[in-house]
């Protein structure tokens, strides 16, 4: 089952997905709109198939969201960056190059039993 990519641009849509994550896992990727290796690694995110909720936000346009991420989270802020969120902690992240479906299945099989 394909889930939508659904945006975030408030810090209070980021809490609200935090605390979900401790009902559900789900994921967030910040999205660069003017960075290649984003581009790459969003299609990536988009393509991937999973029945959990997936959430992005663009930094550019929601800085102090993104900030609040990296603070919540206490993981430094990098672009791309991508969120398995449960129990409202990132239990896996990873960014750039690393951001692949090989990848994003793996942090599923390793974590969600």
């Amino acid at each position: 089952m394909m889930s939508e990519l659904k945006q975030i641009t408030s810090e209070s849509e980021w809490k609200s997905l935090l605390e979900g994550s401790n009902e559900k896992p789900v994921f967030l990727f910040k999205h660069s709109t003017t960075c290649n290796v984003s581009a790459d690694a969003y299609k990536e995110y988009q393509e991937f198939e999973t029945d959990l909720d997936k959430y992005f936000l663009t930094v550019s346009e929601s800085r102090p969201v993104s900030n609040q991420v990296a603070e919540d989270l206490a993981i430094k802020h990098e672009s791309p960056q991508i969120f398995l969120l449960i129990d409202g902690k990132a239990v896996w992240n990873t960014s750039h190059w690393n951001i692949t479906e090989k990848n994003i299945k793996e942090a599923l099989t390793e974590h969600i039993k």
